[in-house]
């Protein structure tokens, strides 16, 4: 675990550090304008994890009629593996905690077993598969859920 992080909403002054993240994470990179448009929507939460001024990670969510939406997660490489994506999740629990109308899911790669280990772990369930979900190679989408509350 890493000491000393500190979790905070992101503004629009942290998208060139989102932007580092999200492409030494992932193959299909969200644009700037994607990102910015989510930091925009009144009714979501945008949360950075930072160590002085270094971004470890970040997460995105969407709030839907029934659903926290989780719609990007990312922790810079370097830091994978220290408890930086548990954290803002643990963030969003808690943030979120008395909403009892709505549970949470997302979607994750079938082949990122790391990240699906961790999602089981905060009570995440697997209920469906989204068939060639991404676009870079057409690999399926793990559909999970987890209930509201605790």
């Amino acid at each position: 675990m890493i000491t000393a992080v500190e979790l905070r909403p992101l503004k629009t002054s942290d998208l060139d550090a989102i932007e580092e993240v999200e492409r030494a994470s992932y193959p299909t990179p969200w644009s700037r304008s994607m990102f910015a448009g989510e930091l925009s929507k009144p009714s979501g939460i945008c949360l950075g994890a930072f160590q002085g001024e270094d971004m470890l990670g970040y997460l995105i969510v969407a709030r839907y009629v029934d659903a926290w939406h989780v719609m990007n997660v990312a922790v810079d490489p370097a830091t994978r593996g220290r408890g930086v994506a548990r954290a803002l999740l643990d963030k969003l629990f808690e943030l979120t905690g008395d909403d009892v109308e709505r549970g949470y899911t997302l979607e994750v790669r079938v082949s990122n077993h790391i990240a699906i280990h961790l999602y089981e772990s905060l009570g995440f369930v697997a209920t469906g598969v989204r068939r060639g979900y991404y676009t870079d190679n057409r690999e399926d989408a793990l559909i999970m859920w987890r209930d509201p509350g605790p």
